[in-house]
């Protein structure tokens, strides 16, 4: 039996981002017994989740799987764990990201690592609030990596979100989570391990 380690990269971001690229390389040094994959994922919500379904229940169909995710990625990281019971680790994950898209992104948008052009309206902005979890059932499937220095998103709502599942919270840092690379063996673990 298979077992895949999905990783989700964040809104405007693309498979070659600098965490997916570091767990790659380490699986691949250390682990290369396991499938790794890192979907490429639209920008609009809706094409986004239809894009991480696809993946999980293709890698589903061959054995068991663990997801992990950043900043938006954290967040269909998060709805994959509650959707299909699975474990994932979500790292600066974006908690409310329908409400940072409604004062920042709406209209004509650029994803700078795609070159993808979009337009994203306040139907788009409605899809992703419905995608948000308020509430986690099974929050030990559940592993929060966050940094109080994140410049982007609050990191007080993801403890909020979070409270009750495995927290790592360090000061400083930064949205992008300095030193993600250090945490590359305990996060195999936490996923790969029988639940």
């Amino acid at each position: 039996m298979a077992h895949t380690l999905i990783y989700l990269h964040g809104f405007h971001s693309s498979p070659g981002s600098l965490k997916a690229r570091q767990m790659g390389a380490y699986l691949q040094a250390q682990h290369p017994d396991l499938h790794y994959q890192v979907p490429t994922l639209p920008d609009l919500p809706q094409p986004a989740w239809q894009a991480v379904s696809r993946c999980v229940e293709a890698a589903l169909a061959q054995g068991t799987v663990g997801v992990m995710g950043s900043s938006m990625g954290g967040f269909w990281a998060t709805r994959v764990a509650q959707q299909y019971g699975l474990p994932a680790v979500v790292i600066n994950p974006a908690v409310r990201p329908d409400r940072l898209m409604a004062t920042h992104f709406l209209g004509d948008q650029c994803n700078p690592h795609t070159g993808v052009q979009y337009h994203l309206g306040a139907e788009q902005v409605d899809e992703l609030a419905a995608f948000c979890c308020t509430e986690l059932s099974h929050p030990e499937r559940l592993w929060l990596l966050q940094q109080q220095g994140d410049e982007l998103l609050d990191y007080r709502q993801a403890l909020a979100l979070y409270q009750g599942c495995r927290v790592t919270l360090e000061p400083g840092g930064s949205h992008a989570f300095d030193g993600f690379e250090r945490y590359c063996p305990a996060i195999v673990e936490f996923l790969a391990s029988p639940s």
